[in-house]
């Protein structure tokens, strides 16, 4: 097997690159300026070295604990629970969240062996525990793992007396009714306000 057929091989098992993306991808590599390719190179390596979990929250940091952990303008009585560090980017690109995380490290999915034992659940009860919040906004995926998470840890979390939420599903802004599935329309519904 040549070099390019290798590379070619191992980008195919990127999430959301098929065979062909890998191969646009290593065909534009050979191209390029063996600078970027080296640069690119040694930052792969950088972030298999250098990245941690953040021993608090489960967030991929390089400081320990994490920034988002350390840093004093947060609010440090909401807690936001999510199951993966990509989650928490995409919470933190709304500009509307600014308390604290949790990062399970996935969902209870019994199909697939992963149990509450196999997530991050004892940390985050200890930090209930110890940290004083006042509110958990259980971030968990809308999906049947998702939703299975969500109801468990609120069952855990009821002892706590601490407000428990969950992130509102339904409609994106600019969506038709008419091409909703069932369940988001029926979200939707369930999660409707009083319009002020």
């Amino acid at each position: 097997m040549t070099a390019l057929e290798r590379l070619i091989e191992n980008l195919a098992k990127l999430p959301g690159l098929g065979k062909k993306s890998a191969s646009r991808i290593a065909y534009f590599l050979l191209r390029s300026d063996p600078a970027y390719v080296q640069s690119l190179s040694g930052d792969l390596l950088d972030l298999k070295q250098k990245m941690k979990p953040c021993p608090v929250c489960g967030n991929y940091t390089e400081d320990v604990p994490c920034r988002i952990c350390t840093d004093s303008q947060r609010d440090r009585h909401t807690l936001c629970v999510i199951e993966e560090p990509k989650d928490l980017l995409s919470v933190e690109m709304t500009h509307q969240y600014h308390g604290l995380y949790h990062v399970l490290m996935g969902a209870i999915s019994p199909i697939d062996g992963v149990g509450p034992e196999s997530l991050r659940i004892d940390s985050l009860l200890k930090r209930v525990r110890q940290e004083g919040f006042r509110e958990i906004i259980l971030a968990t995926n809308p999906t049947v793992e998702g939703d299975t998470t969500a109801v468990y840890l609120a069952g855990l979390l009821k002892e706590f007396g601490v407000s428990v939420t969950r992130l509102a599903l339904g409609l994106p802004v600019g969506g038709d009714l008419e091409y909703a599935d069932r369940l988001t329309l029926a979200r939707a519904l369930e999660g409707r306000r009083k319009i002020e």
